[in-house]
């Protein structure tokens, strides 16, 4: 159940001569009048014409917001480990190249999600990402 308000769905119809009435097209030409063959088809401009550009837009969108997510938490899982590794050579506590590789891990983890078109879930996974190495940063 999406909610759209414009939805196709037809009212459920218990009358089966109601039925028979519905199908019926109220734009056909009864069988005794001719059909000027002059008078273009509206229809056939409509259909000959130009594909759905909404479909192509929403499309495009949903493909800018995967690579988007997917190329955003590979930088910040990249970002991560680095960080880790610097950390890993200096004194520091322990606990902050763990903070900042488990951040990079969860933003790895965003970067898949983003890639497979789960794209809220991975913005929500880059945020905490960058929260958990923001934290190991304040450990330092």
């Amino acid at each position: 159940m999406s909610g759209r308000a414009d939805s196709d769905t037809d009212p459920e119809i218990t009358d089966p001569g109601a039925a028979a009435a519905q199908d019926t097209e109220p734009d056909a030409v009864p069988d005794d009048e001719p059909i000027d063959a002059d008078e273009p088809d509206d229809d056939a401009e409509l259909d000959a014409g130009e594909p759905d550009d909404d479909a192509d837009d929403a499309a495009e969108g949903a493909r800018r917001a995967r690579w988007t997510a997917a190329g955003t938490g590979t930088v910040l899982a990249l970002a991560g480990l680095a960080a880790a590794l610097l950390r890993l050579t200096r004194s520091a506590p322990a606990l902050v190249p763990a903070a900042y590789a488990g951040g990079a891990a969860v933003c790895a983890g965003a970067a898949v999600l983003g890639s497979r078109g789960r794209t809220r879930r991975a913005l929500w996974l880059l945020i905490a990402g960058a929260m958990v190495m923001a934290l190991g940063d304040q450990f330092d």
